[in-house]
């Protein structure tokens, strides 16, 4: 088990189906200003649900597809970064992130999406790292300019969620604009 510290108090560590407990317990205090931007916030409403979400990641893990980190502070899951999508072949991965309302304001996005980002350059060889988010995510769309990520366009109505379509835009860093 490994853990990269992010300062003050804050630490990133894989975040795994053995952990469903704590994550549904996060996912309840976070539910609320995750689920409009992240399907599987409002489908982790159980332990069982929350055990298969947790597990969905430890399979495209163990297919180098995606991963899943949990985000702690002061020993209480917080948020989390991921790769939603990991293509080592074609060196593009998607990252993205969430947090529960307690953690805000303190930088713990930043730095842990950093860590993913340099991860996937410096250490898988990848070229591209992408960031999709609905433009209504100014949260979102701020923590990706704050990356150094350009915004390329923007997908129409590319985004069903709960009967409604929704615009998505891609923002995007490549390995040889990152500073690392």
């Amino acid at each position: 088990m490994y853990s990269v510290d992010l300062g003050d108090g804050a630490a990133l560590r894989p975040l795994e189906p053995w952990q469903a407990e704590e994550f549904l317990a996060h996912m309840d205090r976070a539910r609320d200003t995750v689920d409009p931007w992240i399907k599987w916030a409002s489908m982790s409403s159980d332990l069982d649900s929350a055990r298969a979400t947790l597990q969905r990641y430890a399979d495209l893990q163990a297919a180098d597809a995606g991963r899943l980190y949990g985000i702690w502070l002061d020993g209480t899951l917080v948020g989390g970064v991921l790769f939603g999508s990991f293509d080592a072949d074609r060196g593009i991965a998607e990252v993205g992130c969430w947090l529960e309302p307690s953690a805000t304001g303190r930088g713990l996005i930043n730095a842990a999406v950093r860590q993913l980002i340099d991860w996937a350059f410096r250490v898988r060889g990848l070229h591209r790292v992408e960031w999709h988010c609905r433009p209504d995510n100014k949260s979102s769309s701020n923590v990706a300019r704050r990356l150094g990520m350009r915004l390329e366009g923007t997908l129409r109505e590319s985004y069903p969620w709960k009967g409604v379509r929704h615009d998505s835009e891609i923002w995007a860093v490549l390995e040889s604009e990152w500073p690392g």
